[in-house]
């Protein structure tokens, strides 16, 4: 019986050892063959980088003449018409808050308007210039602004500083005007926190009934 079991042992180690034998070789197979798939894989990623890099190289860039460009304080924009009219919006606030009006109203086409924060207060130049001159001026200092071009004319909004109102926004129109950038509309604003609006709206209509 001892025999017996001993040859079983014997042949059952035989048959391990042709199974093992039997799975490195297929194991040596299936780590031939990734390795040769994975050659193919890494070949056809670096030939889809190079088409997306020739794709890119080719697509046209966005046009400055539309681009949509945030400015933060002084920072100048994006190509020299867009730089022209920031330029033409930093110089309004500048006079306005030096009340040096002869300047200020070159600024502005003459057929410009401004409107004003009150619901009364749209003002072709000569009702403006009417307003301003006796005044002081006033100061409203930039904090964001947005241009966007459409060949000759240019529309904007910004985001200003008061001292006197705090956050306000001015939004308009520049028109290119005998080679230079004019102001053809200008509308100043007081942005009101969507938390207030029903009780600052409530006020406004109080107010419009008396």
């Amino acid at each position: 019986m001892l025999k017996d079991t001993h040859a079983f042992a014997v042949k059952g180690t035989t048959v391990n050892r042709a199974a093992i034998m039997s799975r490195a070789t297929n194991a040596s197979r299936a780590t031939c063959v990734n390795r040769a798939s994975l050659g193919l894989l890494l070949s056809a990623l670096m030939l889809g980088g190079l088409n997306v890099s020739a794709q890119a190289q080719d697509s046209p860039t966005q046009s400055a003449q539309t681009q949509d460009t945030q400015v933060q304080g002084a920072a100048t924009t994006s190509n020299p018409d867009q730089q022209a009219a920031a330029q033409v919006l930093d110089l309004l606030n500048q006079y306005s808050s030096d009340a040096d009006w002869d300047k200020y109203f070159a600024l502005y086409r003459q057929d410009g308007i401004f409107i004003g924060t009150d619901a009364s207060e749209r003002w072709g130049m000569a009702e403006f210039e009417h307003y301003s001159r006796p005044t002081k001026g006033w100061r409203y200092d930039l904090t964001e602004r947005h241009l966007i071009q459409h060949g000759d004319v240019i529309l904007f909004d910004e985001l200003l500083n008061s001292p006197a109102y705090g956050v306000s926004r001015g939004t308009g129109t520049l028109i290119k005007t005998d080679g230079n950038w004019k102001i053809a509309q200008y509308h100043l604003s007081f942005p009101i926190p969507n938390e207030i609006a029903k009780q600052i709206t409530a006020e406004i209509k109080a107010a419009n009934k008396q």
